[in-house]
């Protein structure tokens, strides 16, 4: 009796998260099956296979990536340099900091710290983000640097967005790391910089993974921070935005919107599909350890 509910409940559990997965994998069916559609297909039937082919999918990214209005090269550029310099400069100085407060958890300013990047992370960014506008423009001011509508002042807005959970993840697993290797370094006259690059970056390189491609996939996609900072009008657009701005400009041409979304989204599936197994073993590392 006891095996048979045991298995109508994994029946039903089982159910359930075949429901989510396509509710969730919905939209994307959409944005991928349309994008091998011509704009009268799509009209017809958006959610019918019939009238996709290759060779109009070839047709639609041609169209859009020689779009002036799009520009698509320019906009992946921008956001892979954006992306990229906040990747490195998270997960080099995250680690730094996860190192320090966790190797000093018991003083009072360590944890007071630490506390401050956890409550950081229940923010909803709606509630500071035009009190981030105004102060990015009044720092501006002061030191003779635009902050706002510059790929440095959204690199350091990312770095404090993305520094809290990449502090926490980090954290924990750097509790689990033997301090006993420190100490033998340090008998061995290695420096705490030495200690550090030598020692434990290399074995944080699992959790870093995992932290770099969750930040990844959220910087990558990120539309509202790029528009409240660089602006939809702006000069500067990452990818999101340009297809935004693109949408304005040929609201009903549905082929090149949603090839232009497809263009967008690709580069983010395969990081994901190839770093998936890296994400599930980093947080895992980092709950047991932490």
């Amino acid at each position: 009796m006891v095996g048979k509910e045991r298995r109508v409940r994994s029946y039903i559990l089982t159910g359930v998260g075949v429901l989510i997965a396509l509710y969730v994998l919905f939209p994307f069916f959409l944005v991928i099956v349309n994008a091998f559609k011509a704009q009268s297909s799509i009209v017809a039937n958006p959610v019918s296979l019939s009238g996709a082919s290759f060779s109009q999918l070839l047709t639609n990214l041609t169209s859009v990536i020689n779009n002036s209005n799009f520009q698509y090269w320019y906009a992946f550029g921008t956001s892979a340099v954006i992306t990229v310099v906040s990747l490195v400069l998270l997960a080099l100085l995250g680690s730094m900091a996860a190192w320090v407060i966790s190797r000093n958890n018991k003083t009072k300013w360590a944890s007071a710290i630490y506390m401050v990047f956890i409550a950081s992370m229940i923010i909803p960014f709606q509630v500071v983000m035009l009190p981030l506008i105004s102060t990015f423009r009044d720092v501006g001011k002061f030191v003779g640097i635009s902050m706002l509508q510059s790929i440095p002042g959204i690199v350091f807005a990312y770095l404090g967005f993305g520094g809290a959970m990449t502090v926490f993840i980090l954290t924990g697993f750097i509790k689990g790391i033997p301090y006993d290797l420190e100490e033998a370094a340090a008998i061995d006259g290695c420096s705490p910089e030495g200690t550090f690059f030598r020692i434990i970056l290399p074995l944080l390189t699992p959790v870093i993974t995992t932290v770099t491609i969750l930040n990844g996939m959220w910087i990558w996609n990120d539309y509202l921070l790029p528009s409240l900072m660089l602006g939809q009008n702006g000069r500067i657009k990452t990818l999101p935005v340009a297809v935004q701005a693109f949408v304005g400009s040929f609201v009903k041409q549905w082929d090149l919107i949603l090839t232009a979304a497809l263009l967008a989204i690709i580069p983010m599936i395969v990081i994901f599909l190839i770093g998936q197994k890296q994400i599930m073993n980093g947080m895992v590392e980092g709950a047991v350890k932490g």
